[in-house]
């Protein structure tokens, strides 16, 4: 392949033209960093490693945009990437990301679980599921949800949700199933729940 001109294009991507077949478009940076030239001529495997590394530069532009936005786990970080990147950049920036800290699966599942005990009221089993769908291990998960697990911790969750939410809805049996069924959707136990509706009880009474 013989590099018949190159001249700006976007920004900071360059037209690279060839003596034969379509021109490339690839970052200022990565034609500086691999000595491109015009009258240059690479191999099919130094193309590729061009090719490679623009893409390498691309894909971490783009996690590192959606960082600004909000956090994200390795899996779901890889998975955003992979709609429009081949596997192995994938993983090379993500683990790029996770070594350099700004990808942290114990960090991002804490928030979590701050965000779905604290504020959405979540029970324990909702919680879990919720943060399974994000890419986080058993181990992680666990863990975080540690500080909400403890029984006084979480029938105070409920007591609140109920007076935040359903205090209104007690006025009949129906009114109270339908209020349980709503918690258990919740994620608690009917255990926590039961425990928590015969405490209030004893206080009306």
């Amino acid at each position: 392949m013989l590099i018949t001109n190159i001249e700006p294009f976007k920004g900071k991507t360059l037209r690279i033209d060839f003596d034969e077949g379509e021109p490339a478009f690839i970052n200022a940076e990565v034609v500086s960093d691999k000595g491109l030239s015009k009258g240059m001529t690479l191999t099919p495997e130094q193309w590729e490693d061009v090719v490679y590394a623009n893409d390498l530069r691309r894909a971490r532009e783009r996690a590192l945009y959606l960082l600004d936005y909000k956090d994200y786990s390795y899996i779901m970080m890889f998975k955003k990437l992979s709609e429009n990147y081949p596997e192995q950049i994938c993983y090379d920036v993500c683990d790029r990301l996770a070594e350099l800290g700004i990808i942290n699966d114990r960090r991002f599942a804490e928030g979590l679980a701050r965000k779905y005990m604290e504020v959405k009221y979540f029970g324990y089993f909702r919680a879990v599921q919720e943060m399974k769908l994000k890419g986080l291990s058993k181990e992680l998960i666990e863990e975080a949800l540690a500080p909400y697990s403890d029984s006084e911790s979480v029938r105070g969750r409920i007591k609140e949700l109920i007076e935040k939410k359903y205090l209104r809805r007690l006025d009949t049996e129906d009114g109270v199933k339908k209020v349980k069924n709503a918690l258990v959707r919740q994620g608690y136990s009917y255990a926590d729940i039961n425990a928590v509706f015969e405490g209030l009880s004893e206080e009306e009474e």
